[in-house]
């Protein structure tokens, strides 16, 4: 499989070898990272972004790609994270193939790609490899952390491993532990990629594909992503304009149906299987439980960073606004002041890639508060 890099991401290279938390370790690893705006003389005006599952390090447009990123209304000039009061970073996450090392790279050990003999990934050693970025760019501390969904896992874990690493967290959308829910959905995601003949054990090209495990996978999801008021709301119980034709009886009917084929056939060509395969199953490990002798919210208070802000929607069924709160309650039990925000959102899980009008507010509002450059 091909790798898909944005135009304009730069390069760190990970310390050879890279230990990962599960066992095993990367030799010659790197992570892809883009950046925005003017870090300050005392380096004391970045923020860092770490990501979902599936975003690459272009969250925004920038004069090395000019392209709109996954971000773009929230990053830039005069927008809710400000370039030009800050220093921005985004990184994407090791295990990705969008820059990263991850089972799409080569493996330099015998120039063919990892596939499955990538090492066990965890979101602690996703945490760790942002963190390498950070201090590669000398920042000793981060004015913000900022994370997405998984990355909400992640930057859960960067603040454990490495204290002081930042003075604020805004944790969006994101969690402490995978909840029995998300596990099931991200099983059933795995196995109709395992199923599909063409996976092969991991060992697929561009001309043998799991095309229809992919694209089932990523329906599942895209399902979940949304609230079932969102869905009624966008396609209610509309048709597809075409009569069904007795060559296919059960075929596409209604315009939600074809809405997901779309959007997951869209997909299903721009990311690589295996790495979907890891950095689910690295999510379903993720439990701040294991560090508060099987207590998530003891986990939770070893975290220590002066303020926080934790947001989620009310319609999200895959990461329970529930779970935001939560994180605010256990970070306040560590010494944050920590503010939680349930959005009245109707767009579930993806809430904080398409609702600017909430979001953004709050998280502008927060960073407002903050000294910048």
């Amino acid at each position: 499989m091909t790798e898909f890099i944005p135009e304009g991401s730069r390069f760190h290279a990970l310390a050879s070898p890279f230990p990962m938390k599960r066992g095993g370790q990367l030799h010659g690893a790197r992570i892809a990272y883009e950046t925005w705006g003017t870090l300050a003389a005392d380096a004391g005006n970045a923020i860092l972004i770490v990501t979902g599952l599936s975003p690459d390090a272009h969250a925004a447009r920038h004069p090395g790609n000019p392209a709109p990123g996954w971000w773009e209304p929230m990053l830039g000039p005069g927008k809710p994270i400000d370039t030009d009061r800050w220093f921005v970073v985004c990184v994407n996450s090791l295990g990705s193939c969008k820059g990263s090392t991850g089972p799409a790279s080569l493996d330099p050990a015998t120039g063919r790609p990892y596939r499955l003999s990538f090492p066990e990934l965890s979101v602690e050693d996703i945490a760790n490899a942002a963190a390498g970025v950070v201090r590669a760019l000398g920042i000793q501390q981060l004015a913000c952390l900022i994370g997405n969904s998984m990355g909400g896992m992640t930057a859960l874990a960067l603040l454990l491993q490495h204290p002081g690493i930042a003075r604020t967290h805004i944790n969006i959308s994101g969690s402490a532990q995978a909840l029995p829910f998300s596990i099931a959905i991200r099983s059933l995601q795995r196995e109709a990629i395992r199923l599909d003949p063409a996976w092969n054990g991991g060992d697929y090209d561009d001309a043998h594909y799991p095309e229809s495990g992919m694209r089932m996978a990523r329906k599942l999801g895209v399902i979940t992503y949304r609230s079932a008021l969102e869905w009624d709301g966008r396609f209610g119980r509309v048709r597809l304009d075409s009569e069904q034709g007795d060559d296919d009886p059960f075929g596409l009917e209604f315009q939600v149906e074809s809405y997901l084929e779309g959007h997951a056939r869209r997909f299903v060509r721009r990311f690589d299987p295996n790495c979907y395969l890891y950095l689910g199953r690295a999510m379903d490990w993720f439990d701040l439980a294991e560090y508060g002798d099987g207590d998530v919210m003891a986990g939770l208070a070893k975290i220590h960073v002066p303020r926080v802000l934790a947001i989620g929607a009310n319609t999200d069924i895959l990461f329970p606004v529930e779970q935001q709160q939560q994180i605010a309650d256990g970070l306040r039990a560590g010494g944050a002041d920590a503010q939680f925000i349930g959005m009245d959102s109707p767009q579930g899980h993806d809430a904080f890639l398409v609702d600017y009008d909430r979001f953004g507010p709050a998280v502008g509002g927060f960073l407002d508060t903050l000294p910048g450059l």
